[in-house]
């Protein structure tokens, strides 16, 4: 048999390589596709006619567009608008204007429903597509590339309408070279709450006075970056609501002034998403995907009472409905139906009219996407609801004006309407396909890699560190070959057979053939360790004492935990909720820890006294160094000489019961985080101290935590650093008060009401200085270990401080009130590195799992949650006073990911400082 002998860290590369692969492929099922769309060029095509009458001779003479109903529209999206801002006790109170002519003016107001994932751009694309984007929108989120399917905008362009644009530059991005005039702002830079408004509110004056344009779209971000820096019951929302308010009174007093009677202009309002409790969005909350959506104009009827509950319509829905209401087509791409309201002053001839070429696009989107598009039920009822249409214009066309003529007209509309609802609702399902073939595929390859990972794990941590790789037999054995025949055969019956578009059938049948070789060579490699495994098992022992081994209960427990968490993720409520799954095997940990410290702090006088003699020594290590066994000293001996032993002895036994209180003291820390943030699905709406303290008129008691926060942080890193560094985290901690202090957050004790809350950016500037100065000096002792002298106290001193130094990093980048995870975090790495891990004498796997065991609970206890709405993106513009993307990105990643990159970097200091063993 031929065998390669492959190092442990090549090995690993390459399974990590073959892993990418199938997690790529497994992405690429994962994330829908949404339903096909048509390129523009293709999208001009001629409008239906109406249905043809029965009978001979008959024909309908309507086959254009109609006309637009409105003659200039303006549309004003006010960024992480809620609906409970307008609908609400906060639209009473700081939006009255708005709230008059919802409840007695010409409007219709209603409840949009935003798909998630609910960011700015994808719910941009909604709006004036009328699709639906898929979670891949978020990533490109941040750098929008230019819209090339069939849109409002591109409509209105080339039907000749001009387009004025002001506000988040993310619309210019999405449609270059469509807007006569626009003027765009950033969009990231959230902590400015006024300029970003004032700079699309200047030049409404100016614009509102002339006549050349037709279509004004208004983005206002103001209210989203309170949201993310404050949160929606900030004091500082009912004054940007007010100010909202006043904008939309002017603009619709300057329409109603310049109306002709012709034709009506038409004012809209709406928001792209709202905001959670914590103000992010991103997610699925109710808060988050509602957004009210006003349409105001002259040509609807005046109300004589209050509306009741708002109806509920979907956001895709404006899309199509602004189309018809400027006279032009609906985009081929939309998956939302007119409301009819909006049209519900025209004739009835106009109101079919609509429906019809609402629905005639709807059902040609069906016939693109859906092989089987004829059973479709949206598809059965639009087609009687066509007949019936066909069978109302000839009693119209016969001059037919009874009662008769009405009813029908109305029972047809009904008919119409619901088509339309079905045939979206199927449309938009689609987009919740997934392409299982790819995601088996990649699922396949994953877990092929795993297990055999797995299989290696004892080969790799040998002292060889080394994996035998067997070539021949998977290369050139039969089950080889007959396994890539197989993999082969279903592929083509897969491929051949299959109703929608798969990605990995569209791949060249040559990297076919190679992924379904590299499957079956993985699994014949796994094959092969598993029979030498078996084959080693059953040849007698070389040294019968080295190879017995005796599974201890951490052992068991890690092992039980690391697969019991794996198993979890196979159910949608445990990864919402695994958070909880974490708090369980940290406090799991905890207790075995705690049974593993009293066996061996209480159980001595019943092991051997070799063992005794060692374990004891363990502990003795811990205060001054001594010998273990008992030693009778003398009533003669020198007094001094029995004082300092009597001293070293006291230390001990207070050592060894501050160990045995270790495991509860990290218990009652872990139940105190589980309090300050509430995560998850769930129960994050409920209220939690870390709401408690961030409301504004306990800012003294936070300002108080934070303060001792601060201090603890400087008394748990200084310990091992060097004077220069002891000076740089002192002026550094103070730096994170100041700032926070500036923005307003805290209060210093002299300060009063009156100060201006500013950026803070001087501040937070000034600390960034000492956190480079930290981990530049900590990676001076690093390159100093390696390079000039291989000394090991040297290069754990480095990687120390450049810890340090990012323990400030993240205490800038944590709000206030998220200061005391940060303390518990160092509080809980100090405990048990002094008390358990170095008493105990765990090995480097051990220790490994427990560090990556916490990090993910930390992740949790910062107020995180596998959603992407719990991204504190605020943290991105600390210390910027405009948006640039890479510092942005990294900054927002490290607050974001700050406890797991802690425990890992803590993890890396104990092992450099543990180099001995």
């Amino acid at each position: 048999r031929t065998r390669m002998r492959l190092r442990s860290g090549v090995f690993a590369s390459s399974c990590l390589l073959v892993q990418a692969l199938g997690v790529a492929l497994f992405l690429r099922g994962f994330f829908p596709v949404p339903v096909r769309s048509v390129p523009r060029r293709e999208a001009r095509a001629d409008p239906p006619a109406e249905p043809a009458p029965p009978g001979p001779g008959m024909v309908s003479n309507w086959t254009k567009i109609p006309p637009p109903l409105f003659k200039k529209v303006v549309i004003v999206l006010i960024d992480a608008l809620r609906d409970d801002f307008v609908f609400g006790p906060k639209g009473k109170q700081f939006m009255p204007y708005t709230t008059q002519v919802v409840e007695k003016g010409t409007s219709y107001s209603f409840i949009a429903e935003a798909k998630p994932p609910t960011v700015t751009m994808p719910r941009i694309k909604a709006l004036m597509t009328g699709s639906i984007p898929g979670f891949i929108d978020v990533v490109v989120n941040l750098n929008s590339p230019a819209l090339l399917h069939d849109n409002l905008i591109w409509q209105a362009k080339t039907a000749g309408k001009r387009i004025i644009f002001y506000g988040d530059d993310t619309w210019v991005k999405l449609f270059p070279k469509h807007f006569v005039e626009y003027d765009g702002t950033t969009s990231f830079f959230v902590s400015d709450f006024t300029e970003v408004d004032d700079n699309v509110t200047r030049h409404l004056d100016r614009v509102l006075k002339r006549e050349d344009w037709d279509l004004l779209i208004l983005h206002y971000l103001g209210l989203d970056h309170i949201g993310h820096m404050t949160g929606p019951n900030s004091p500082l929302v009912g004054p940007k609501l007010r100010e909202m308010d006043n904008i939309l009174k002017k603009i619709h007093v300057s329409l109603l002034s310049k109306e002709e009677a012709s034709l009506p202009n038409l004012l809209v309002v709406c928001g792209d998403h709202g905001m959670s409790e914590t103000g992010s969005h991103g997610g699925s909350s109710e808060g988050e995907v509602h957004t009210p959506l006003l349409f105001i104009s002259s040509a609807f009827g005046k109300r004589s009472a209050p509306p009741a509950q708002p109806e509920h319509v979907q956001q895709t829905d404006l899309a199509s409905t602004l189309a018809i209401g400027l006279g032009l087509p609906i985009s081929r791409n939309s998956v939302g139906h007119l409301i009819l309201p909006v049209v519900g002053g025209k004739t009835m001839r106009e109101q079919l009219r609509f429906v019809h070429l609402n629905g005639f696009q709807l059902s040609r989107l069906l016939q693109e996407n859906t092989p089987a598009y004829e059973k479709d039920p949206g598809y059965e009822h639009f087609k009687i609801a066509e007949k019936s249409h066909g069978n109302w214009i000839k009693l119209y066309l016969e001059g037919n004006n009874s009662e008769i003529l009405l009813n029908l007209g109305k029972k047809v509309l009904k008919q119409y309407l619901e088509a339309l609802k079905t045939l979206s609702s199927s449309l938009s399902k689609q987009v919740a396909q997934y392409d299982m073939y790819s995601m088996m595929v990649g699922t396949v390859i994953i877990m092929e890699v795993l297990i055999l990972l797995l299989l290696s794990v004892p080969k790799a941590l040998s002292k060889q560190a080394q994996f035998e790789v067997p070539l021949s037999p998977p290369l050139f054995s039969l089950l080889f070959y007959l396994m890539c025949l197989m993999l082969c055969a279903v592929h083509v019956i897969v491929c051949t057979s299959a109703e929608s578009l798969c990605y990995f059938c569209s791949m060249s049948w040559l990297t076919a053939v190679g992924v379904m070789m590299l499957i079956s060579a993985l699994m014949c490699g796994i094959l092969s360790a598993v029979a030498k495994i078996l084959e080693n098992y059953r040849l007698p022992p070389k040294n019968p004492v080295a190879s017995s081994y005796s599974w201890s209960e951490i052992d068991v427990l890690i092992l039980a935990g690391t697969i019991g968490h794996v198993l979890s993720l196979g159910a949608s409520s445990f990864i919402e909720e695994e958070h909880q799954t974490w708090y369980f095997l940290i406090n799991t940990l905890c207790l075995v820890l705690c049974q593993e410290l009293c066996r061996n702090n209480f159980l001595l006088k019943e092991c051997d006294p070799q063992q005794c003699t060692n374990v004891k020594r363990n502990f003795d290590s811990i205060g001054e160094s001594s010998e273990c066994k008992s030693i009778d000293i003398p009533a003669a001996s020198n007094s001094k000489l029995g004082k300092a032993t009597s001293s070293s002895e006291f230390i001990k036994e207070s050592n060894k019961w501050i160990s045995l209180a270790t495991p509860w003291i990290i218990l009652i820390c872990c139940r105190l985080l589980r309090s300050l943030n509430q995560t998850g699905v769930q129960w994050a709406h409920r209220p939690d101290f870390g709401h408690w303290l961030t409301s504004s008129e306990h800012k003294s008691e936070l300002s108080f935590l934070a303060v001792v926060s601060l201090l603890m942080i400087f008394f748990l890193v200084q310990r091992r650093c060097s004077l220069v560094s002891k000076i740089a985290m002192a002026l550094g901690l103070l730096g994170v008060y100041s700032y926070r202090a500036a923005i307003g957050n805290v209060t210093f004790p002299w300060q009063h009401g009156g100060k201006d809350i500013s950026k803070g950016i001087t501040e937070a500037r000034f600390v960034y200085v000492f956190v480079l100065g930290i981990v530049f000096t900590g990676t001076k002792d690093l390159l100093k270990s390696q390079v000039i002298s291989a000394d090991s106290s040297t290069k754990s001193t480095g990687l120390w401080e450049v810890y340090s130094g990012l323990v400030l990093l993240a205490a800038l980048l944590f709000r206030p009130h998220n200061l005391p995870v940060l303390v518990f975090c160092l509080l809980i790495q100090t405990m048990m590195t002094k008390y358990i891990w170095i008493p105990l004498k765990f090995d480097a796997a051990q220790i490994t799992v427990m560090h990556y065991w916490f990090g993910q609970a930390f992740f949790y206890f910062q107020g995180n949650s596998n959603g992407i709405a719990t991204v504190d993106i605020s943290a991105g513009f600390v210390g910027l006073d405009s948006y640039v993307e890479i510092p942005a990105i990294f900054l927002t990643a490290f607050a974001t990911y700050a406890g797991p990159f802690l425990w890992a970097i803590h993890l890396l200091c104990y092992l450099s400082s543990e180099v001995s063993r």
